[in-house]
């Protein structure tokens, strides 16, 4: 029996269900014989796609609705086990355009659910996805979850303070939650039609199409990278280590590349597009916070994580997907 088994007809709530991450995660509970319920606002241009969710979708709930709707959450947390709370506003360049709605979606939405579990379910567990953007400019690298929080966009002062909400309802009412500081995801199910968050797959769609991949600067800025299935496989094993409630932890790989060999890399193995610098735009500019790349260590001994996805491999399954499914992403 694989410890994945333990999801066997267990109560699982996905909050943002229909996106890149919750619909990858999704699969893998139904393979597990979870009982799933997604939940998702299907906002434009936030990347909630029911395609992502086509081969499962008659073994799922679907349930339209937002996370700030205090009926639909408290309707929603009754008897779950676990709630993967992955619905936020996820876009860099919209956080500073509209920061409402950012606070809005990601400490509100956040706050609606804490407080339908503490009235309805105190039992659930709860798994944040949080960003390593919370981090802002590295002081030091590879960074540590003991690095100072300094972010540089609306975006990153929303998700930790979302963050800062999980952890006092699990010091203060016992709703047991985790949460993670994931760096930059890529693979399929990622939404493709415009570039402002999700760079990495940005540069696929770029080099399927045969066009210039746009590097930003130099090139040189590094960041690690981390491929889908090995973030869903973290989330599964987070949620099923008792020791990790009321932790941080960072998820990612921890190996540095640059997007100049990040671009040069995908135009090789795709057979197709080229590599142009262009310069910073303005917004882009104001929330580029430099060098990244995680420091893992912690999660490695506490929840005996690490990914297992070579960059060539992801890059490969990436392309791979995206080549069958374009139509349905572009």
């Amino acid at each position: 029996m694989t410890r994945f088994e333990t999801y066997k007809d267990k109560e699982v709530l996905i909050t943002g269900g229909l996106g890149f991450i919750g619909s990858n995660l999704a699969i893998e509970l139904v393979k597990y014989g979870a009982k799933v319920t997604i939940v998702d606002n299907m906002l434009p241009r936030q990347g909630g796609n029911l395609f992502n969710i086509k081969d499962i979708e008659d073994k799922v709930k679907v349930n339209f609705s937002d996370v700030r709707n205090q009926l639909s959450m408290n309707h929603l947390v009754k008897g779950k086990d676990f709630v993967f709370h992955l619905a936020g506003q996820v876009n860099h360049v919209d956080s500073m355009r509209n920061p409402i709605q950012d606070l809005e979606i990601n400490c509100l939405g956040t706050l609606v659910l804490l407080e339908a579990l503490r009235h309805n379910n105190r039992n659930a567990k709860v798994i944040f996805a949080g960003t390593r953007g919370e981090y802002g400019k590295s002081v030091k690298l590879p960074v540590d979850e003991n690095h100072p929080t300094n972010p540089k966009g609306i975006y990153a002062v929303t998700n930790l303070t979302a963050e800062k909400m999980v952890l006092v309802y699990h010091d203060i009412f016992g709703i047991k939650g985790v949460c993670l500081r994931i760096t930059n995801t890529y693979g399929p199910r990622h939404q493709m039609q415009h570039d402002e968050y999700g760079v990495f797959n940005w540069f696929i769609r770029k080099a399927l199409d045969g066009e210039a991949i746009p590097v930003f600067g130099d090139g040189k800025i590094l960041r690690d990278f981390l491929y889908v299935e090995d973030l869903v496989e973290c989330m599964l094993m987070t949620a099923l280590t008792e020791e990790a409630y009321g932790m941080v932890f960072n998820v990612g790989t921890g190996i540095p590349i640059s997007f100049i060999d990040l671009a040069k890399k995908i135009v090789e193995i795709a057979g197709s597009g080229r590599v142009e610098f262009r310069e910073f735009t303005k917004e882009r500019k104001e929330v580029e916070p430099g060098d990244y790349y995680a420091d893992i260590s912690r999660i490695k001994k506490i929840v005996k994580w690490e990914p297992k996805t070579s960059l060539e491999e992801g890059i490969k399954k990436t392309i791979e997907f995206y080549r069958k499914y374009k139509d349905q992403y572009w």
